[in-house]
């Protein structure tokens, strides 16, 4: 794939890494000195390019997506704590003809646990005595919190569970991520717990999401296609 990375930072350089191993590359580099390009500049600079992947900051989510949907270009978004301007990013998407792919977290066991706390969630659906509740914890210099990760932890488990699960944030250090899902009662507690060790997972999960949205068309969230898009990619 020929691809535009929108934010240079510690993820974009990642992903960058990654992509040239995989045989991808990276053709157009966006980061905070083209914030005050116009959307039809930026569109020009992106056409030409298979897929662009967003790891940049949530305000530029907005704008990011609207230049890549008048490009034709489909766009993953990486970047978390933009929910709010979802909406408008979806009708912009849309309107456009284009394609978009989003997720909390792209890491493929980040996916498998959100499966396995399903599963707990609705075994302790009918065990009144239990509460859920739900920790992360993340290196200082993350913004948003909750993160995007533990708010959807706390949609899944809430749903399955028909009760709400609190959730309650650490941000201190260099923590890369450690998000954990329990229930405890005054008998004992359970606890489930997914530790990144490295940021690479979300790298290779945002990669694999783009290599699935090209050539579709529409607004996908990345845990709801999650199992195709393995199908996709089994040799």
């Amino acid at each position: 794939m020929k691809l535009a990375l929108i934010g240079h930072g510690a993820m974009g350089q990642l992903v960058a890494k990654l992509a040239g191993e995989q045989g991808h590359q990276v053709v157009l580099r966006l980061d905070i000195e083209d914030a005050n390009r116009s959307i039809e500049d930026l569109s020009n600079a992106l056409r030409g390019c298979d897929v662009a992947i967003d790891f940049s900051v949530a305000d530029s989510v907005l704008k990011s997506a609207e230049a890549c949907a008048c490009a034709g270009v489909p766009i993953v978004v990486g970047t978390t704590g933009w929910q709010s301007q979802f909406d408008e990013v979806q009708r912009i998407v849309t309107e456009h003809n284009g394609a978009l792919i989003y997720g909390a977290n792209f890491s493929v066991g980040v996916q498998v646990f959100y499966r396995i706390a399903a599963r707990a969630a609705d075994l302790f659906r009918d065990l009144e005595s239990y509460d859920a509740f739900i920790e992360e914890a993340h290196h200082k210099r993350k913004r948003d919190a909750p993160s995007g990760t533990a708010l959807q932890l706390r949609e899944i488990v809430g749903s399955q569970l028909g009760r709400e699960a609190p959730v309650s944030s650490t941000r201190a250090g260099y923590i890369p991520g450690t998000h954990r899902v329990g229930f405890d009662s005054a008998a004992d507690q359970i606890t489930l717990t997914h530790t990144a060790r490295s940021r690479e997972g979300f790298a290779a999960g945002a990669l694999l999401a783009a290599q699935w949205i090209v050539g579709r068309k529409g607004v996908f969230e990345f845990s709801s296609v999650f199992d195709e898009i393995l199908v996709d990619e089994a040799p």
